[in-house]
């Protein structure tokens, strides 16, 4: 069942078509014949929409929309108008509801398209908000992190891996969400209580990182004027998290060897033997077996921190997740920026999904701010950026080339099959012989003189 309709309009004639239309789509339909009746049907019926007109007898279908409105769980609306009152139906518009179509319904496919839509837009609204809920708890977004079919298999390994101590090396592309699940696994661990300390290798210079990692004592080199702890020591009892490892230098990677075979390390300078009560998750976007071949990683070190490999896919790979994380971020840039839009216009979010995300989702939360600001009422194609738009019409034109090159096809194996009779070529094809004609010339097959 794609979901439940309420159908409101009173000719009887016309709301027999519209229930048969939306049914024929697989849709769970009930209709009322004035806005009182469906009133009561909406406070005893949960739907995810109501196809109402706007003229009715008794309560009109501006009534029932505004009456409704101030509850939570309202449905969206659609309306049905004649010419003469579609002032009132941009009105409705502009107080909340979704759109308009006049009567009479010229084309079904587009009152079908339409309530698609705006139940699919009801879906992803109804998971933003168990976000919201689940990141007010302080727990990480899962439903939203792990979003898409290629992520399912990684939320069951999640799951099974929080609870030992096992090493975890997290693989994926810049941008893929490692340090989220590195965060996720972490809050569902035993170690829960204790702190989730990260450190980049890749961004702190050489000379420094030894130090960021095992703290020094003070005057162990030239500004050095205090002892510090360093993130070990700060993630005691609970997870330190240790991003592009593949950057770490080889004679540090010794001692990170040491600390996870002996639990224990000494600060820059000292010489005093500290417990390495942590447990240690890695990541790379790097191919470490590849690293390990050519001698720039350790191979004992990468078994170590291999106990237990991840890996994440790119966005690319997660086509399916594409629609509720940008309508995520909709949500939450508007929030941030005050502002009130109503989500992404079909043919943006198409374009969203034609892109190959590159930079993955951290290139997504990027164009969908920019996006947001650009935007007043509904975040629209023309606010992407060029490489995206210009990406999705390469998209349409290769499948428009695919189409004609299928066409000519057809008409080369109809032509060859009556030793060129045009006429039976043409009865075959379901096409007038002024229509293969053109075809003929179109594609090349006559002289154009």
């Amino acid at each position: 069942m794609n979901g439940t309709v309420l159908v409101v309009e009173d000719d009887d004639t016309f709301r027999a078509l519209i229930q048969t239309i939306l049914q024929d789509e697989g849709y769970q339909v009930q209709t009322a014949a004035d806005g009182v009746k469906a009133l009561r049907l909406l406070r005893q019926t949960a739907f995810d929409v109501v196809v109402s007109d706007l003229k009715l007898p008794g309560k009109s279908g501006l009534e029932l929309f505004r009456e409704t409105r101030p509850d939570p769980g309202a449905p969206p609306f659609i309306f049905l108008t004649a010419f003469g009152t579609v002032d009132e139906a941009v009105g409705a518009i502009k107080d909340g509801a979704v759109d308009f179509l006049t009567k009479p319904l010229k084309d079904p496919q587009a009152l079908i398209t339409l309530v698609q839509r705006t139940i699919e837009a009801q879906g992803r609204t109804r998971e933003y908000l168990s976000l919201k809920e689940s990141e007010a708890a302080g727990l990480p977004p899962e439903e939203l992190l792990f979003a898409g079919d290629a992520m399912r298999a990684v939320r069951q390994l999640v799951g099974d891996v929080a609870a030992t101590m096992a090493n975890v090396l997290i693989f994926g592309e810049s941008g893929t969400g490692k340090e989220l699940v590195a965060r996720t696994i972490h809050l569902m661990s035993q170690r829960s209580k204790g702190a989730f300390v990260a450190i980049n290798c890749a961004a702190i210079p050489e000379n420094l990182l030894e130090s960021e990692l095992f703290g020094h004592e003070k005057g162990a080199f030239t500004g050095a004027i205090q002892a510090r702890q360093g993130k070990f020591e700060l993630a005691k009892g609970g997870t330190i998290f240790l991003d592009e490892i593949g950057e770490m230098p080889l004679p540090l990677q010794a001692k990170l060897l040491r600390v996870i075979q002996e639990r224990a390390f000494e600060r820059v300078g000292g010489t005093r033997e500290m417990k390495a009560d942590v447990r240690i998750i890695a990541a790379t976007n790097r191919n470490l077996r590849e690293e390990v071949d050519q001698r720039r990683f350790r191979e004992d070190l990468y078994y170590r921190l291999n106990v237990f490999p991840l890996r994440l896919p790119a966005l690319r790979e997660r086509i399916d997740a594409i629609d509720l994380l940008a309508e995520y971020f909709v949500r939450r840039f508007s929030s941030q920026l005050g502002k009130t839009l109503k989500g992404i216009e079909h043919d943006a979010v198409a374009a969203l999904r034609r892109y190959p995300w590159p930079g993955n989702v951290r290139e997504l939360q990027n164009v969908m701010e920019r996006a947001v600001i650009l935007s007043r009422d509904l975040v629209r194609a023309g606010t992407l950026p060029d490489e995206i738009v210009s990406v999705a019409q390469a998209g349409q034109m290769g499948s428009r080339d695919c189409l004609k090159g299928a066409e000519r096809d057809l008409i080369a194996r109809a032509i060859a099959k009556h030793g060129g009779n045009r006429r039976l070529a043409a009865e075959e094809l379901g096409i007038s012989r002024r229509s293969l004609q053109y075809k003929l010339k179109e594609y090349g097959f006559l002289d154009e003189g």
